[in-house]
C-alpha cells in the first residue's frame, strides 16, 4: 500500500468543468459552490493585518506535516486548516450549524491563502459578493435582549 495517498475528491483550481469558487469577498471569506449543487457556502479565510503576519502564516502553512493543523484567526471566531497528506488539506467551516471539512489540494489552499496578502485587491465581482453578504446581514431580524 502507498502510504500518504489520499483518494478523496477535493477542490482544485484546474477543475474547469465544475467551477466551484464563486469568489473571495473583501473580508477574506471564500465562497464556494458545494458539490456543484448551487449551494454556495462561506469558508472563513485567513486575514493578515500586516505583511509580517502574512509571511508567518504562509511559512506555517508550508511547514505543515500530515496530521498537523494551523489556526485561522478571525474577528468572528476561528477556523483551522488541517494537513491530511502532502497534497490534501481540509479547511473547516460551519454549514447549516454543522462543522464540516472542505478538502483542497495544496496549490489551491496556498492560492486561497495568498489572497490575504495586504496588497491583494478583490475583483469587481468579489466586491459585489461582499455587497450581497452585507445585504443579507441587514435582512436578518434584529434580536433585542
Amino acid at each position: 500500500m502507498i502510504k500518504g495517498l489520499t483518494l478523496s475528491p477535493r477542490y482544485n483550481l484546474d477543475d474547469i468543468n465544475n467551477p466551484w469558487l464563486k469568489g473571495i469577498d473583501p473580508t477574506g471569506n471564500y465562497w464556494i459552490d458545494v458539490n456543484s449543487s448551487n449551494n454556495v457556502v462561506r469558508i472563513p479565510g485567513l486575514m493578515a493585518s500586516s505583511l509580517e503576519d502574512w509571511k508567518k502564516a504562509m511559512v506555517n502553512f508550508r511547514n505543515l506535516n500530515p496530521q498537523e493543523s494551523m489556526e485561522i484567526e478571525r474577528i468572528s471566531g476561528e477556523s483551522r486548516i488541517y494537513c491530511i497528506s502532502n497534497n490534501c488539506y481540509a479547511i473547516e467551516a460551519e454549514v447549516s450549524g454543522n462543522l464540516v471539512w472542505h478538502l483542497f489540494d495544496s496549490e489551491t489552499t496556498e492560492s486561497l491563502l495568498m489572497t490575504s496578502h495586504p496588497d491583494w485587491q478583490p475583483s469587481s465581482s468579489d466586491l459585489e459578493l461582499g455587497r450581497e453578504m452585507i445585504s443579507r446581514w441587514f435582512q436578518q431580524p434584529a434580536y433585542c435582549a
